[in-house]
């Protein structure tokens, strides 16, 4: 089957009839008592929450989340955003969808973005962390996952090739900044080249990005660990103190116990690292509110992860001198002499003198 709208052709009351995949699915309660169903549809354009007011029960035991289904409605904006009022909901087979209209992408070609991340660990001058990064970035299926993996679910970089996009803009950073401080570049960018990457474990990859066992279960921070031990034991005589302040780098990189760092950052470059990935996360998040914000006017919604609302428009930029108005600036001069006259001195005066006036 054609797929004849994307997420992003959606406009308020306009009619809807498509194939999406959902995100998720669930029966819920209404304050009447009755029941409706509340549903994310995705594509690789995005996603938009739907409703469907009458028949949930029905539609629960058909359609589960990861399905492909076709869609017909219409579109309302509620509190902001777009909703897709279902009138009817009919699962499809995986073998009736093209699954690459599902799957966003990066703009990027992941080749090209890894080729980058290659030339930056060229340039490094410590042999044994240069040894490292080879090994691992080269090893057949991590370069195979590097390039489709997604880096979350859906905060940030949450598409294909995105992890990569990630890894690269992080280490990018790393490269600019190293320059303004007294760091040693050879960790800070290892440190950004193997923060995340064994999100190629953690999360699972195609149109519906889940955790997997291994990620519920120890998680990247973890994971990255045990990958750095298993290569560098490959390489012969790799100095032990390099591989602890490595480890401190990966094992901090989230800068805080609150979110989920068995360390903080206790080097300069450890923190340094902390800082790029926080950095680069938000502000793609930032951008990505931008882009995908209904709202009209200026600003977003709220947006829960962030905990704010965002601007979204863009700041002024005068190239030019404003030049002033004569007309206006006449009328705020006969303002302020109209203020300035005997009225306004009798004005002032009375003010002065009511100022340290009491009611007994």
């Amino acid at each position: 089957m054609d797929k004849k709208q994307y997420v992003t052709d959606l406009a308020p009351k306009g009619e809807v009839d498509s194939i999406f995949l959902v995100k998720y699915i669930a029966k819920m309660d209404s304050r009447d008592g009755k029941n409706y169903l509340n549903v994310i549809l995705a594509d690789s354009t995005g996603d938009v929450e739907a409703r469907k007011w009458h028949g949930a029960e029905k539609v629960i035991e058909a359609v589960a989340k990861g399905d492909y289904v076709g869609v017909k409605g219409k579109v309302n904006l509620y509190q902001g955003r777009h909703q897709v009022i279902v009138s009817s909901i009919t699962k499809l087979s995986p073998e009736d969808v093209q699954v690459e209209e599902f799957v966003p992408k990066s703009k990027t070609s992941p080749d090209i973005m890894f080729d980058e991340l290659d030339g930056i660990i060229d340039s490094l001058n410590d042999v044994y962390i240069k040894d490292l990064l080879k090994a691992i970035v080269h090893d057949g299926e991590i370069q195979r996952r590097l390039k489709l993996w997604a880096a979350g679910k859906s905060i940030h970089h949450a598409y294909q090739g995105g992890l990569l996009e990630h890894i690269l803009g992080c280490t990018k950073l790393a490269v600019s900044l190293c320059e303004f401080y007294p760091v040693n570049r050879n960790y800070v960018i290892a440190g950004t080249v193997l923060h995340d990457l064994c999100k190629i474990y953690e999360l699972t990859d195609g149109a519906m990005v889940e955790y997997t066992e291994e990620g519920k279960l120890v998680g990247h921070l973890i994971g990255v660990v045990e990958l750095f031990d298993r290569y560098a034991a490959k390489i012969p005589h790799f100095p032990h103190t390099v591989k602890l302040h490595l480890k401190h780098i990966l094992v901090s990189h989230h800068g805080e116990y609150e979110y989920g760092s068995p360390k903080i950052p206790q080097t300069s470059e450890a923190l340094l690292v902390h800082q790029i990935d926080l950095l680069d996360s938000k502000m793609h998040s930032f951008e990505a509110v931008k882009k995908q914000d209904k709202q009209p006017g200026h600003w977003s919604g709220y947006v829960k992860h962030l905990d704010r609302i965002v601007f979204k428009g863009e700041l002024p930029t005068h190239k030019e001198y404003v030049k002033e108005d004569r007309k206006l600036s006449e009328k705020g001069e006969s303002n302020t002499a109209k203020k300035s006259g005997p009225t306004g001195e009798l004005k002032q005066n009375l003010g002065g003198l009511l100022k340290d006036f009491k009611v007994e």
